[in-house]
């Protein structure tokens, strides 16, 4: 009787009876003038770069920026940039989670940074392959890699349209690709 009980009560934590289930990862959708792109964020594997994110979404910052680096065959970037190439003031700089074991993996977002360690703001890229080039491999600055903090789970079509449009020097797109808006769908 005490095992049929326990298999009860384990059907029943499954299930989230009599438990607070777990939260889901954040959804956000990045609104381009060239479509959606909706990404699942790991609250749980990066949660610093996750609220940063959130924190830049919730204040409407990436309203009005650009996707203003694009290289072919490997990531586009975007997230700090008007569409007359000025920088927008961002907060101060995050610790890099790129020890998180998540992977810059085809379709993975990672926080950009420059080659300070710790020095990830607002800006983000979105792998088009995959690139474990950028993981986390030592603790020097060449090799501590760059942080991914989620997947996306729709509108890969669209970055790979993204991806593919003509460049001049610099990997910026010939023609804008507008941030419209990046929202939580939940």
């Amino acid at each position: 009787m005490k095992s049929v009980w326990t298999l009860v009560c384990v059907i029943a934590l499954a299930a989230g009876v009599g438990v607070h289930a777990q939260e889901k990862n954040p959804v956000v959708v990045i609104q381009t003038n060239m479509g959606n792109i909706t990404v699942e964020l790991d609250a749980a594997k990066a949660p610093i770069s996750v609220k940063n994110f959130l924190g830049y979404v919730d204040d409407g910052y990436y309203s009005g920026t650009i996707f203003h680096r694009v290289i072919k065959n490997f990531m586009i970037q975007g997230g700090g940039l008007t569409a007359d190439m000025q920088r927008k003031q961002t907060k101060g700089p995050i610790r890099n989670e790129a020890t998180n074991g998540l992977s810059n993996m085809r379709g993975t977002i990672a926080m950009a940074r420059t080659s300070e360690v710790n020095s990830a703001t607002s800006q983000f890229f979105i792998n088009t392959v995959d690139n474990k080039g950028l993981d986390h491999r030592g603790m020097s600055p060449n090799d501590f890699g760059y942080a991914v903090f989620g997947k996306v789970i729709d509108g890969m079509d669209v970055v790979d349209k993204i991806a593919a449009v003509p460049t001049k020097p610099g990997d910026v797109p010939e023609k804008t690709v507008l941030i419209k808006a990046i929202v939580r769908k939940k």
